[in-house]
């Protein structure tokens, strides 16, 4: 095998080996979602509600491209404040990726093993994509 074939075959390799987020189902997500309305409701700015739900989790219309921790009136904890005023403003994979483990999330990215969260539900059947990408659908009209 030539350099050339070699370096292909190892980036190859490479691009097989890192993980990367799938696109997810938004209407899968849809339907996942009844497992987050115990916490979390989706309404509009006009208060047509799209998804019933609780109030313990903040509203999630329009979460993607929200500063984490920046919606007025909810109470979030100390550490997803912090990852809003050190900028992290929330993407679909950002949002399937908090998901999976959020305390895990925000102790990475605030790079401090104390950091709490205060959701406890964790997506572990894979369908976090899904509910990422039904997520990334809820916003207002262009």
């Amino acid at each position: 095998m030539n350099t050339a074939s070699l370096i292909a075959a190892a980036l190859a390799a490479a691009s097989l080996a890192s993980p990367t987020l799938a696109a997810g189902d938004a209407t899968q997500g849809k339907d996942d979602f009844k497992r987050c309305r115990a916490c979390h409701a989706i309404v509009a700015p006009d208060g047509a509600t799209i998804e019933k739900g609780g109030k313990v989790g903040p509203n999630l219309y329009a979460i993607i491209d929200r500063v984490a921790g920046s919606l007025e009136g909810f109470a979030y904890s100390d550490s997803l404040k912090l990852l809003g005023a050190k900028g992290l403003v929330w993407t679909e994979a950002d949002i399937a990726t908090y998901l999976t483990d959020p305390l895990a999330f925000a102790r990475t990215r605030l790079e401090d093993s104390k950091a709490k969260t205060k959701m406890t539900f964790k997506v572990t059947d894979g369908s976090e994509a899904d509910l990422a990408a039904y997520l990334a659908s809820v916003v207002p009209a262009p």
